[in-house]
């Protein structure tokens, strides 16, 4: 093996050269303006660092201290054209940037690393924009920009206290109050102090911003399975529709505690010599207390139960238009099946806790004609992942027990029209429990529990040196060239287990037994699209103690399972999951040289970027003879050569053109470069593995703009881009078969033979419950892994910007010259690939075997726009901001759900056509003192998903909430 450098010894050699001849600041274009106060005055900053760069780029700048324009940092992003997002329970988390989400996040030009096994960076909901100066998007790199990103680089900039005019000094506070919420509004403070000093040393400058938040977000997700063909008896026009499968009544409901740390002290013992120091520092707690009511085992009633409404619904594939189930009842019928339909009451508490950091270390020397420049950066993530969730089936007071299992039967209503998705209890039905009867600790037991405390260390040490020449030779401004090392590490390990997943009821505790843990739900359910039919009374383990307190919790539910069945109960066990380890370590060198020209009314770069990366993915290999297993390494290794070209022509004073061509990769996630694989004992969950052998993403870029500066601070601007992508990564599927089987009680069962003739992969663990015989282990599963597309795709679209405010009519207009607008427009489109998805289980059961629609570009939207419309005159700041996206495909729908044969027919979801209403009024009472209020979805936009095709059945409804914040800001 060859020697390679260790990070602390290039650090030590590097900076002794900074001491005696050179070092340079990471970013050579320092922000011009660090605190701008004002829409406008924002707004022209970001116009002028916009027009001065050689290279694509989007900005936005702070209107005061700690103000971005947005509370989310995915929202504040959504303000740039070619930018879309994607939310949790109306919480920004996903940013797409021209129609991908592999793009790359760091602060003050540093890396950052992932919560998880993604390559982007810091989740965005982990970090409060008031502890942001300025938010930079680089659309076309040049030969010094990190590789990484297919769309875009964010760059995340704090406050540079060497360039503060004066003492800064601030604080804020504010309040959050959710409209889905039953709990109080919560509190969000933030702050800053800087300041700098000339000393007999130099000048010496120092910086601190912060912020606690706390936030509950919530949204409402009905869901209704229509995958299952049937044609009962009494049905005669028509006499074969899609009939209910499963329904379910979801909340997401989401707790976030975020503490933000940004300081960074600088000194510059002379004018050619400059260091720094950032530390950044960000701890998530996001707890979940979402929960889900099951209409289980309705399937029992496909020969039987007849809708009293249909609709149409277009498939666009297979049988095409289909008649399926609108409005109806689920009547129990005891001489088919005594214990369904049944009703389930699940607590879902999966959350995440990260720790995460950066330390930045540099310095830079200045002379005549050389800059050099070096930079020690350390990031790191923690996260834990505790969960304690549990299912409670729901026994019937009304309904006969038929002695074994630990469900009985519930008789059901539903209503799916006008896109509800509304269901509850037929209180109308001889069998119907009485409201007060939901509520008895008496009348639950105990399905399952699942235990989780998952484990994710991620790290990245990179050292990097910048050089640059003062050239002036025959247009040539600057030569540049440098060089940086990296080390990243992903370490994943999973700790889990179950208790139960019960069917009978001898295995099952009674709610008596842990009634100190039950906790009427909430009973507000209504309050999102103002519906009438729903389950307003139910019981879960209290979720918000499984949180705080999940040991004393479980040793509840253990205790009860014990006084069960003292004999055999089933307690947890936690232990590491061998199958899922895995710890993956790379070390990347990248070498870069660069150009930098003006000539005439040219002005840009053009230079080289070379990437060499080592990896080392490490997980459990299989059992040996002796049924032991060790730990076994996959090495692999690549380059690539990265060339990269930026010119902006100023054709005229207020006119410039500009194009850019650049090739950049996007390396594989840390777990799909992995040998670990995923499996539990659920029947409909795929098994997941990873693929050491797949190959970076190559994309190449080019772009093409025109910006049109026609007054101050107003901007017009059309681009084109196109992207090739090559080896894209995409994920390929294998269902298990479903065969036809009178003895199950959804009709359909697994194959048990361990060689799966018929497609999926074997899990001796797997639990049967509707596809199989609960008393015999193990079924044929979906099968999922991970591969490089030969195929090339092609990305390209056009982006229109338009930028204007009336402040140079004051004279004429008086009042009216606040006003001010921002329009964004984007139009794209994807082509190429290789990669289909196609039927298998219950989608093949409905739509045939063997029909396929090739994937395309998920979470990618053919046309995007937002406009905002502004007022600032007077100490009044308004703004009103409207976001539009067109419908796309995605695998991101309600809890329980998945792409395999079940739940979505096989395939990723349409997400229709939405868009969402911001707005926020802000007065300033003196020069100290502001007040405001912001509004989050301000109209309470719904999302609707249909299956197969935007014209197929809908599967999922979204009714996330309504947030108002209000508060001040004092300015000292």
């Amino acid at each position: 093996m060859k020697y390679q450098p260790s990070i602390a010894a290039l650090t030590l050699g590097a900076m002794t050269l900074v001491f005696s001849t050179a070092a340079v600041a990471q970013d050579d274009e320092p922000l011009e303006e660090i605190v701008v106060t004002g829409i406008r005055g924002s707004l022209a900053a970001a116009v002028d660092q916009k027009r001065d760069s050689d290279q694509l780029v989007e900005v936005i700048i702070a209107e005061d201290i700690g103000k971005l324009p947005d509370q989310n940092l995915a929202e504040v992003l959504e303000n740039i054209t070619g930018i879309q997002i994607t939310r949790t329970a109306g919480v920004g988390t996903g940013v797409q940037i021209r129609g991908t989400n592999s793009n790359r996040v760091e602060f003050n030009g540093v890396s950052t690393v992932n919560s998880g096994s993604g390559r982007s960076g810091i989740n965005f909901e982990d970090v409060n924009p008031a502890i942001i100066s300025a938010v930079e998007v680089t659309k076309s790199p040049d030969a010094r920009t990190i590789e990484g990103s297919v769309g875009g680089t964010i760059n995340l900039k704090t406050i540079r206290p060497l360039d503060l005019p004066a003492t800064l000094g601030a604080v804020r506070v504010q309040y959050e109050d959710s409209s889905l919420s039953s709990e109080s509004m919560t509190p969000r403070f933030s702050g800053a102090f800087g300041d700098n000093w000339s000393t007999g040393a130099g000048e010496v400058g120092f910086v601190i911003s912060g912020s606690v938040t706390e936030q509950e977000s919530v949204s409402f997700r009905p869901r209704t399975d229509r995958d299952n063909r049937v044609s009962p008896a009494a049905a005669v026009d028509p006499s074969e529709f899609l009939g209910i499968q499963f329904l379910v009544q979801e909340q997401e409901n989401y707790d976030y505690d975020t503490v933000n740390l940004a300081s960074t002290f600088e000194w510059a013992p002379s004018d050619s010599l400059k260091f720094h120091a950032d530390i950044v520092i960000n701890e998530q707690e996001r707890s979940q207390d979402s929960y889900r009511l099951q209409a289980s085992g309705v399937s029992t009633l496909r020969n039987l139960s007849v809708p009293t409404a249909y609709e149409t619904v277009d498939f666009g594939v297979g049988p095409g238009r289909f008649p399926a189930a609108l409005q109806g009842t689920l009547e129990p019928d005891l001489a088919n099946d005594d214990d369904d339909p049944n009703l389930r009451f699940s607590s879902d508490t999966g959350s995440r806790v990260t720790d995460s950091q950066i330390i930045a270390l540099g310095g830079e020397w200045n002379s005549d004609r050389w800059s050099v420049s070096a930079e020690y950066a350390m990031t790191t993530s923690d996260t834990s992942n505790p969960n304690l969730s549990t299912t409670l089936n729901f026994i019937n007071p009304n309904c006969p027990l038929d002695g074994s299992s630990n469900d009985n039967c519930v008789p059901f209503i539903y209503d799916l029209s006008g896109g509800t998705l509304s269901w509850g209890v037929n209180y109308d039905s001889p069998f119907a429990p009485a409201q007060a009867d939901l509520l008895d600790p008496a009348n639950v037991v105990l399905d399952q529990v699942i235990i989780g405390r998952n484990t994710t260390e991620n790290e990245e040490d990179a050292f990097r040196m910048d050089f640059s020449w003062e050239a002036d030779w025959n247009g040539i401004t600057t030569l540049d060239f440098g060089f940086r090392y990296g080390e990243s590490s992903s370490r994943f390990n999973r700790i889990q287990d179950r208790i139960g997943g019960f069917s009978r009821m001898v295995d099952s505790p009674n709610g008596v037994l842990f009634s100190e843990l039950l906790v009427p739900g909430p009973s507000n359910f209504d309050k999102g699209d103002g519906r009438t039919l729903f389950i307003r009374d139910f019981l879960l383990v209290d979720p918000d103690r499984a949180f705080s307190d999940p040991d004393g919790t479980l040793a509840i539910l253990e205790a009860a399972v014990v006084a069960h069945d003292p004999v055999s109960p089933d307690t947890a066990r936690l232990a590491s999951d061998r199958n899922q380890f895995y710890d993956v370590s790379e070390e990347t060198t990248a070498l870069y040289a660069q150009a930098n020209f003006q000539a005439g009314i040219f002005r840009g770069n053009v230079g080289v970027r070379y990437v060499e990366t080592e990896v080392d993915s490490v997980a459990y290999g299989f059992e040996d003879a002796a049924g032991n297993r060790s730990l076994e390494s996959t090495k692999g290794k690549y380059d690539f050569l990265l060339p990269r070209l930026n010119v902006a022509a100023e054709v005229s004073e207020d006119v410039i053109v500009r194009f850019g061509y650049g090739s950049d990769i996007r390396r594989p996630g840390f777990n799909r470069i992995s040998t670990a694989f995923a499996a539990d004992n659920q029947e409909n969950s795929a098994i997941d593995q990873g693929n050491p052998n797949l190959k970076p993403e190559e994309v190449d870029s080019l772009d093409l703009a025109v910006e049109w500066y026609f007054a101050d601070s107003a901007l017009v601007s059309l681009g084109y881009f196109t992207k090739d992508r090559t080896d894209i990564i995409g994920q390929v599927f294998e269902g298990a078969l479903l065969v036809e089987d009178a003895s199950s009680t959804s009709g359909l069962a697994r194959e048990t033979d361990p060689s799966c003739p018929g497609g999926g992969i074997w899990n001796p663990t797997v639990i049967p419950n509707v596809l199989g015989d609960p008393n015999r282990l193990g079924l044929c599963v979906d099968y999922q892994t991970w591969t490089n597309d030969p195929s090339t795709t092609t990305q390209s679209g056009f982006e229109f910007a338009f930028q204007y405010d009336l402040s140079g009519f004051e004279d004429r207009l008086g009042w009216a010259s606040g006003f001010g607008v921002i329009f964004n427009y984007t139009n794209q489109d994807f082509s190429g690939g290789s990669i289909v998805d196609c039927t298998s289980g219950r989608g093949a059961q409905v739509l045939g075997s063997g029909v396929c629609i090739p994937r395309g570009l998920l979470d990618f939207s053919e046309d995007a726009y937002n406009i905002t419309i502004y007022y600032e005159k007077y100490g009044l700041s308004a703004r009103a901001r409207y976001t539009w996206r067109e419908s796309f495909r995605t695998q991101d729908f309600g809890g329980g759900a998945n792409t395999s044969g079940s739940s979505t027919f096989s395939f990723p979801v349409h997400t229709l056509d939405r868009g969402q209403l911001n707005a926020s009024i802000n007065y300033s009472v003196n020069d100290h003192l502001d007040v405001g209020l912001e509004v989050v979805n301000l109209t309470e936009e719904r999302i609707d998903q249909h299956c197969v095709s935007t014209a197929g059945p809908l599967c999922f409804v979204g009714l996330p909430d309504r947030r108002i914040v209000v508060g001040g800001i004092y300015r000292f």
